[in-house]
């Protein structure tokens, strides 16, 4: 916004501060952001499971913004992917890495100025990893990156949590609005009926974030906390993952039955976006919801036969003659007005997240 020229500035000042006030108006930070620096671009930044769906997208960004990235991978063998990136070639360092592994983050922080802790095991349908380690993948782990944090001392770690740390609790009733302020409680989890391995993940995303805060608050670490919800988009990658099997096993026709059960939806461009942001606002703090549309199952199915008339979606509802669950209820307010994050529409997300998968032909 430019300033009138000065001889006439008394005139103008009343119209300069109320242009200013409209600006500034429903946006908690955004007069500052006229002053304040954030963390330039050539910084050194870290990423934990560098090769996964989200990460990637991160990655992707990260270098797009001119930052140096050092991305720990399981296997750099099947991180390749990540080398095709733009800027790749001079800013991307690749280093194996097991989250698992006591001290083994400690000279790869080295020189950073910030991490992305995103490394997690995502449940599937691999019956073949013991729940007792899913858990120990999320608490050990993160325990594993910031205690190497301690020791190194990046300016901000940025932590990717889940909504499934934040709304399994009695508190979470139908109509109640969910924001940031609530907790999962674990012993609610583990007596309620959802699958082993979906109870693994939520306790270990759960207790990984409870004993992030509590470690931070001890070590004095700047720690910005990232809650997504079901994240479905585009693939980096060249594998279908596990949250865009419910979309594709649809068309596909591979998936026989739709529950009675309501899920949150979010782009994946978009949680990559906010882990960025959080890095970057200086006024970042806390946890964030990161959710476009809250949908019971047999709608998001009529919106994806809707958006996609090509494929026949064959699945037949089950709601076990019962009324239909009720739809969760979230808050995405606050990242919206402290990070000032926009949602890309869900049918927009569809529609790419269909076509990737098609040149992946994954489908017809």
């Amino acid at each position: 916004m430019s300033l009138p020229p000065s001889k006439s500035l008394q005139t103008h000042l009343p119209q300069v501060f109320a242009g200013l006030s409209n600006q500034v108006q429903g946006h908690r930070s955004t007069l500052t952001s006229f002053f304040r620096a954030q963390m330039a671009p050539g910084e050194t930044v870290c990423v934990t499971g560098a090769g996964g769906f989200i990460a990637s997208w991160v990655v992707k960004l990260l270098l797009e913004k001119g930052y140096n990235v050092k991305g720990t991978v399981r296997s750099p063998e099947k991180s390749q992917h990540l080398l095709a990136f733009d800027g790749a070639h001079d800013r991307l360092q690749l280093v194996a890495a097991d989250i698992r592994t006591p001290g083994i983050f400690d000279s790869i922080f080295e020189g950073c100025d910030g991490v992305f802790h995103i490394a997690s095991f995502v449940p599937g349908n691999d019956k073949l990893i013991p729940e007792a380690e899913i858990e120990e993948i999320s608490i050990k782990g993160t325990l594993n990156v910031l205690e190497s944090c301690a020791k190194t001392r990046p300016k901000r770690i940025v932590f990717t949590s889940s909504l499934m740390a934040v709304n399994l609790t009695p508190k979470a009733t139908p109509g109640t609005v969910v924001d940031e302020t609530f907790f999962t409680d674990v012993d609610f989890v583990r007596k309620s009926e959802l699958n082993p391995y979906a109870k693994a993940y939520a306790t270990g995303k759960t207790l990984a974030e409870e004993a992030a805060w509590d470690f931070v608050k001890k070590h004095n670490l700047n720690l910005v906390v990232m809650n997504p919800v079901f994240v479905v988009g585009p693939v980096i990658q060249p594998t279908l993952n596990a949250t865009n099997e419910f979309p594709v096993d649809l068309l596909s026709g591979k998936q026989e039955v739709i529950l009675n059960h309501s899920t949150v939806w979010v782009g994946v461009k978009d949680v990559a976006n906010a882990h960025v942001l959080g890095y970057e606002n200086p006024e970042a703090e806390g946890r964030y919801i990161l959710a476009e549309r809250s949908l019971h199952d047999f709608d998001f199915a009529a919106l994806l036969q809707k958006l996609f008339p090509q494929y026949t979606v064959k699945a037949r509802k089950n709601n076990d003659d019962q009324p239909r669950v009720p739809v969760y209820a979230v808050s995405t307010k606050k990242v919206r007005e402290h990070l000032g994050l926009q949602f890309e529409p869900l049918e927009d997300v569809l529609r790419e997240t269909i076509e990737c998968f098609r040149k992946l032909k994954y489908l017809d």
